[in-house]
């Protein structure tokens, strides 16, 4: 096969063909090492965030004169190494400032010939990850490599600097897109969040801050084990689902596998019912709590869940079990530190303020569906994305 056919990706814009060239990056980029000025905002580097202002994310730090003058800048443009540069830790900067002389900062020698959002795609794939890793091996967490270190890496990219924006602005629209619904998810979530606190008694009180037009009884209180069965006992299928205690995120069931009766872990023991609440006993802050609304009668449920079956409505009390306080109180009754759990006679004893109106239940419990599955399209939409860019970032670079 020609070299031609070898050095092209799997998967390119229409119109390109050329081979893509091979260079060590100290051909392609040159070394940024002036010096600092006091005056300039402190910046740090981070993979989450990127480069960011410190002082904008909490880090208000007194530095010496001295110290800042011996601090690097960077201009937005350069591309910056940051301290854990061995899990690809490479940024493009968009701001102006000053950083500690430990990071390492370069740009292309030749602006008019390379695309900047191609570059800062290439540093972000995998292959480029696993090529950094031939030179980073063995470096102490926490330490950047230096510009000659960096500068020995051969990497690929299209002669053609039009293939370079096409590709640099395509990854940089999806990035758009993952943040988008990244903010859709988080903002979902934040409402969530919001409304279980206002939407429930606080402690001592008998009404919520918020509710339905309507409504304005009292509520009043309850322990679990009154308005919910815990643990029926029920017969195990010769064949079933099992849910352990990955299986469950958030309120969504991820996953489940296929065990027989006789081979099953002992722990499995909870036969599911149509709307039966499963409440995660073990590390229970991470409030993976699921009710169960499957149309099958095969699904059988680890001990590391206590099962409720309600006698208010289902939704209802899974959503009140999700909210702050009572988790604060489950917690506060858990044994353990590393691994908290409590036990289901324990969790049966907690008393929670609970509607009468079986109306108002329902609406509640409707209104915490619905965000339920707003914040899963959201995620499903993230992930997706997310998958795509994975799999395009290994088809569009060699």
């Amino acid at each position: 096969m020609s070299e031609k056919k070898e050095n092209v990706p799997k998967l390119r814009f229409p119109g390109f063909t050329d081979a893509w060239e091979q260079r060590e990056a100290k051909d392609i980029f040159n070394p940024i090492v002036e010096k600092g000025h006091e005056k300039l905002p402190v910046l740090s580097v981070t993979q989450e965030s990127g480069v960011v202002y410190r002082a904008e994310v909490g880090i208000d730090i007194k530095y010496d004169p001295l110290t800042l003058k011996n601090y690097k800048v960077i201009q937005p443009g350069n591309f910056v190494i940051s301290l854990r540069s061995f899990q690809g830790g490479f940024e493009l900067s968009d701001k102006l400032g000053i950083a500690s002389p430990a990071y390492t900062i370069f740009v292309p020698k030749e602006t008019k010939e390379q695309d900047n959002l191609f570059w800062k795609t290439q540093f972000k794939t995998f292959k480029f990850i696993e090529l950094l890793k031939t030179v980073t091996f063995g470096i102490r967490d926490g330490k950047s490599i230096s510009f000659s270190e960096f500068g020995n890496l051969k990497l690929y990219f299209p002669p053609n600097k039009e293939e370079q924006t096409k590709i640099g602005n395509f990854f940089e629209q999806l990035d758009y897109l993952i943040t988008l619904h990244q903010r859709k998810l988080n903002n979902a979530k934040n409402l969530k969040a919001g409304l279980l606190q206002r939407m429930f008694p606080k402690n001592g009180g008998d009404f919520p801050e918020v509710r339905f037009p309507g409504f304005t009884d009292a509520w009043e209180q309850r322990r679990l084990c009154e308005i919910a069965e815990f643990n029926p006992k029920s017969m195990l299928p010769d064949e079933f689902e099992y849910v352990d205690l990955e299986s469950v995120v958030g309120t969504n069931l991820i996953g489940h596998r296929t065990e027989s009766k006789e081979s099953a872990p002992s722990r499995a023991q909870r036969l599911a019912q149509l709307g039966d609440v499963f409440y995660q006993t073990v590390r229970p802050y991470q409030k993976n709590n699921y009710l169960y609304d499957l149309p099958y009668d095969n699904y059988v449920f680890s001990t590391g869940y206590a099962q409720m079956r309600p006698s208010i409505d289902s939704y209802f009390l899974l959503s009140r079990v999700q909210e702050e306080l009572f988790v604060k109180t489950v917690l506060d009754r858990s044994t353990g530190t590393s691994y908290p759990a409590i036990n289901s006679n324990d969790l049966a004893e907690i008393e929670i303020k609970v509607p009468l109106d079986n109306d108002e239940q329902v609406k509640i419990g409707s209104l915490f569906r619905s965000l339920d599955n707003l914040i899963t399209l959201h995620q499903r939409k993230l992930e997706h994305l997310q998958e795509q860019k994975k799999a395009l970032l290994q088809q569009m670079f060699i």
